[in-house]
């Protein structure tokens, strides 16, 4: 499909790092400090419970999801389960506990220069970020957002509007009814609700979105906003990706649009590679500009625990979740997948993988550190000050 011309005006490039060479009777001899590597910096993960895989990660900084479900009882006797401001608000505190329990390996972030931080470190910095804002949905300019502010106080640097399916603020990317999907735009409470979480210096991911929130959203944000995790339409027609509009308004905004390790929502074809990922990458490159490309996860940083169990056979790994979505005649979810994960990228040496496939694919060296972490850090540097 054609690709429309990307707004460069509203980009920061990253500037060049370079080195001088110092001359000296020492030149000839070998060298003892190597080349640092590239800065890896992840959208989406969460806190392992071994902490020595966040050392093998080999991650400078990850969008940590603290976030808790609990669940509720409707008034119709059913159940729902919703990321509550008590369970999140209880998780976040867990989780800085955790972190400020291991200084050697953690390091809290609340500013964007922590990334370096943790780098000089060699500690990784974990960015607090909750899957849906069900737990400020109480919240307004009647009682000043005093949750979104005491969540702020408890380290939250990112939050995602919703998680699949819509709540007061936005659509969700699965709303559907029996024509299919719905498409909601952002509410005037979720207008509301960006004007403050950009006041507060406080990342919006707009993740899980409809395509018409996340649109709405762009076109109001004094800051640049995000998609921590997903992947592009044009690859894979499911409702759960992204149409190009929405990435390229993404990168339009200065921000950033995370491509993720699932599979079945990175490609048609019958057996998942690495290339299929690097596909991705290219493709947001080409659509939403190189300052807008960025790495997911969404699974644990070893990867995903179920298809580790069964040594990455994809053809055991399918989730049945599918077939319930599949009757509501949500968008993509007509054909059954054929796998979860690309057995490569499941791993927790993913980062230095992916690297190692852009540098095959002879990306330049300036879009790979774009890439692997640039962007990411950019972002985080621009926003959260």
């Amino acid at each position: 499909m054609p690709i429309k011309a990307v707004n460069h005006h509203r980009r920061t490039l990253l500037k060049g790092l370079g080195a001088a060479t110092l001359l000296s009777p020492l030149a000839s001899m070998p060298s003892f400090a190597a080349k640092p590597r590239r800065i890896y910096v992840d959208g989406l993960s969460f806190l392992p419970d071994d902490l020595s895989d966040v050392t093998a990660s080999k991650l400078d900084a990850y969008l940590c999801d603290i976030s808790a479900i609990e669940t509720i009882e409707q008034a119709d006797g059913t159940q729902n389960y919703k990321r509550t401001y008590k369970a999140c608000m209880e998780s976040i505190k867990q989780a800085a506990k955790r972190v400020s329990d291991h200084p050697d390996i953690l390091l809290q972030g609340l500013r964007g220069r922590d990334i370096q931080r943790a780098r000089d470190s060699q500690r990784t910095a974990v960015f607090f970020q909750i899957q849906g804002a069900d737990c400020v949905e109480e919240d307004s300019e009647a009682n000043q957002w005093a949750r979104v502010d005491e969540f702020h106080q408890q380290g939250l640097r990112v939050l995602q509007l919703t998680h699949h399916y819509g709540n007061t603020f936005a659509g969700g990317a699965l709303d559907s009814d029996t024509n299919g999907g719905l498409n909601k735009p952002l509410t005037a409470h979720g207008r509301e609700l960006i004007a403050k979480l950009n006041h507060a210096n406080i990342l919006v991911d707009v993740s899980h979105s409809s395509a018409q929130t996340a649109l709405d959203v762009a076109k109001i944000t004094k800051s640049p906003i995000v998609q921590s995790h997903g992947a592009a339409r044009g690859i894979v027609n499911h409702a759960r990706c992204s149409p190009d509009e929405v990435i390229r308004a993404i990168g339009d905004s200065g921000g950033v649009f995370g491509i993720f390790m699932m599979s079945f929502w990175l490609t048609n074809n019958a057996v998942p590679t690495i290339d299929d990922y690097i596909r991705q990458l290219e493709y947001v490159s080409r659509v939403g500009g190189v300052d807008s490309v960025a790495i997911a996860n969404d699974f644990p940083l070893r990867g995903q625990e179920n298809l580790l169990a069964l040594g990455n056979d994809n053809a055991k790994g399918i989730k049945e979740w599918w077939y319930s979505l599949r009757a509501k005649g949500v968008l993509g979810f007509d054909a059954e997948p054929r796998h979860v994960v690309i057995p490569e990228l499941n791993h927790i040496d993913r980062m230095s993988r992916i690297d190692d496939a852009l540098a095959k694919a002879r990306f330049k060296a300036t879009d790979r550190d774009r890439f692997m972490g640039g962007n990411w850090q950019r972002v985080l540097n621009k926003v959260l000050l």
